[in-house]
């Protein structure tokens, strides 16, 4: 953690400024390890602190040690005002991205007056694409956890449940096994569902000889995995096999040709040619993954138009999909680092078709 704020001290004086206001949830978490609801980290060329109130103090303490812990009154922002003239800071930065035209107009611009406000973007972000190997272990262990729930659930489908009996046998299992819950709203599509990509939970009866496509992930010690897995009910048919076999091969090209220095849209070709060669390229309408970490979507970005360069220590996912409204889809999807030589897969969970 005293290495992150080191470097985002950095970061403010090549921007020429004398600190920097994080409220955004995630990039607070990143610089301080605080989980609470309400707080304001600054940070400053001589000082790092967390300003929060006395709800949380206590929390704060325990999970920001390297920060100096500040409780404010009624109103944080004018304890904010007394740090900003005890620090001297006459150009302070603010999250761009984040921060409601309101906020910065009214409690910043309108209170502390004799202050310089500078939009600024992705500055915590651009940190965070590069992942430490404490949080590559922390992202192993949400992974790990997505693993064990895919393979709980095979023994849990069957023929005559829901789509959301099996979305919540999931989250049950990941909560009973140490997770905050799930990454995002679990995906579970069956049959002529699974051409929806983000096909959320329904009441649909999951029937014999359909394919089910289930996305989920878990989020535990503030970080997120994303994994998805395409399920045969029964026996399926030649055409269900063929479109897995595409889908299976366009992934594992993509691992396998995944390199440091490629762009994000080189990478995305790797998979998307398979997928053209087997005739189905007007049916991969996403891209071919994303970067994860402490929030699902992040940096990199893998897509025909991501200019994004791949380097080692970024984590993100490989999830090439084909989709036939009213037939339906199939989706695989890894997490994995990049380093020097290549990629590492975090997922453990099989990716030959496994029929239940």
């Amino acid at each position: 953690m005293e290495n992150r704020i080191a470097r985002l001290q950095e970061k403010i004086k090549e921007q020429e400024l004398d600190g920097l206001i994080i409220n955004n949830p995630s990039n607070r978490f990143y610089a301080s390890g605080f989980t609470g609801s309400a707080g304001t980290v600054l940070i400053s060329e001589e000082k790092a602190c967390l300003i929060t109130d006395f709800r949380y103090t206590e929390q704060a303490g325990e999970q920001a040690p390297h920060l100096e812990i500040i409780e404010h009154g009624s109103q944080k922002v004018d304890t904010l005002v007394e740090i900003l003239h005890q620090e001297k800071v006459k150009r302070a930065g603010f999250e761009a991205d984040f921060e409601t035209y309101s906020t910065v107009e009214q409690q910043l611009r309108g209170k502390i007056k004799d202050v310089e406000w500078v939009p600024t973007q992705n500055m915590v972000e651009d940190l965070r694409k590069i992942k430490s190997q404490d949080e590559i272990q922390n992202l192993q262990k949400a992974v790990d956890l997505a693993d064990r729930a895919l393979h709980h659930i095979q023994s849990f489908i069957q023929p005559g449940i829901t789509e959301r009996e099996v979305s919540l046998e999931l989250e049950i299992f990941l909560r009973k096994n140490g997770a905050k819950g799930s990454s995002f709203d679990i995906i579970v599509a069956s049959g002529p569902r699974g051409s929806l990509p983000h096909g959320i939970a329904s009441e649909k009866e999951i029937k014999e000889g359909e394919l089910v496509v289930i996305d989920m992930g878990a989020r535990l010690d503030g970080y997120a995995s994303d994994v998805t897995r395409t399920f045969a009910v029964g026996q399926m048919d030649n055409k269900g096999r063929e479109i897995y076999n595409a889908v299976l091969e366009a992934q594992l090209a993509a691992i396998e040709g995944l390199e440091p220095g490629m762009t994000g849209q080189e990478a995305d070709q790797l998979a998307r040619e398979v997928i053209v060669g087997h005739g189905y390229g007007d049916k991969f309408g996403h891209g071919l993954g994303h970067g994860i970490g402490i929030d699902v979507h992040e940096s990199p970005r893998l897509s025909p138009i991501s200019t994004s360069t791949l380097e080692p220590g970024m984590a993100f996912t490989v999830e090439p999909g084909i989709y036939l409204p009213g037939w339906g889809g199939v989706r695989i999807e890894d997490i994995v680092v990049m380093e020097e030589k290549g990629v590492r897969i975090l997922t453990g969970a099989k990716k030959e078709l496994t029929i239940i």
